[in-house]
């Protein structure tokens, strides 16, 4: 290969690298615009912004944050699996409260084999006749591994108090049991960290509206949430009590005002990779091997009805 042809060879694969990150870059901004969007039919049916507390987030500031955080949380996921760590982060709060949109962001980069998210459904009825922490349990992870749940074993003190799916010493069980089991996790090896999204009475009906005015969002709001609206109340007693009784020196709960969904990923983001010491792991250079070509190889036409049609 000639000096000219690899440089041709080398300015097209900075060309395509330049594109694949634009490419990242493009899902990202979708994701954002999908929220922009959201606002703008909010305010199409209420006539009014969305509440906040302040300025909102210059757009070029977040990208630029998220991104470095983003890049963060890549090296600690490299550190986890060079130190077989084993991670357990828990997201709670009430509906729309931004958790789902905060483990998008966490994940967004990194391994789906390394970092999984944890979201469950109600329990069955074998499950229900189990140990109340059992479901849970084997979703835990290996060394290695990072579990986000989607909601957690706080069902108990949250939803299943306040709709009344469990009894009142069921509850009090809970709250006898939920320290030593956690402290049980840590002494195991498992990384704990709690979250709660905090949000405003205001903003959860804002939020509530956005989503019945879009089609695209309709399916997020089940009976259960409109229900938990109305006991907005209860839920604020019952988050109390949670927290109260479940803040523990070895797990403490750790709140993210949530009103401002931006700030409240990147609050996010940044303290988690406060909560793990960590450094970056050296990798060895890799070199693409060569290719072998072998003279016999043919590659056989594939039929022209297999293909997808090229509508765009």
């Amino acid at each position: 290969m000639t000096s000219e042809s690899r440089d041709s060879t080398l300015a097209g694969h900075v060309s395509r690298l330049q594109a694949e990150i634009i490419d990242d870059l493009d899902e990202e901004i979708e994701l954002e615009l999908d929220d922009t969007r959201l606002d703008q039919l909010l305010r199409d049916a209420d006539g009014d912004g969305v509440d906040s507390d302040g300025p909102a987030l210059p757009r070029v500031q977040y990208f630029r944050e998220l991104l470095r955080l983003q890049g963060e949380l890549v090296k600690l996921q490299d550190w986890v699996v060079d130190r077989r760590l084993k991670v357990v982060v828990l997201f709670e709060g009430r509906d729309a409260a931004g958790k789902g949109g905060a483990i998008k962001r966490i994940t967004q980069r990194l391994n789906p084999r390394i970092c999984r998210v944890a979201a469950l459904p109600a329990p069955n009825e074998r499950e229900r006749t189990q140990w109340y922490f059992q479901r849970y349990v084997t979703h835990l992870p290996a060394g290695g591994e990072i579990v986000l749940f989607d909601r957690s074993w706080y069902n108990r003190a949250g939803v299943e108090r306040v709709m009344g799916f469990c009894t009142d010493d069921e509850r009090e069980e809970f709250f006898r049991s939920v320290p030593e089991f956690e402290k049980m996790l840590i002494r195991s090896g498992i990384i704990l960290v709690k979250y709660w999204f905090s949000i405003s009475d205001d903003e959860q009906h804002l939020r509530f509206q956005t989503r019945i005015h879009d089609p695209l969002k309709q399916w997020k709001l089940s009976p259960m949430d409109l229900e938990s609206r109305r006991r907005w109340e209860l839920y604020t007693k019952a988050k109390e009590e949670m927290i109260e009784r479940s803040h523990i020196p070895e797990a403490p709960w750790w709140i993210v005002e949530g009103n401002d969904k931006k700030r409240a990923r990147l609050n996010c983001i940044h303290h988690l990779l406060t909560q793990i010491p960590y450094s970056e792991v050296a990798h060895p250079q890799i070199e693409l091997p060569a290719r072998e070509h072998h003279p016999d190889y043919l590659r056989n036409p594939v039929p022209e009805e297999m293909f997808v049609p090229a509508v765009y």
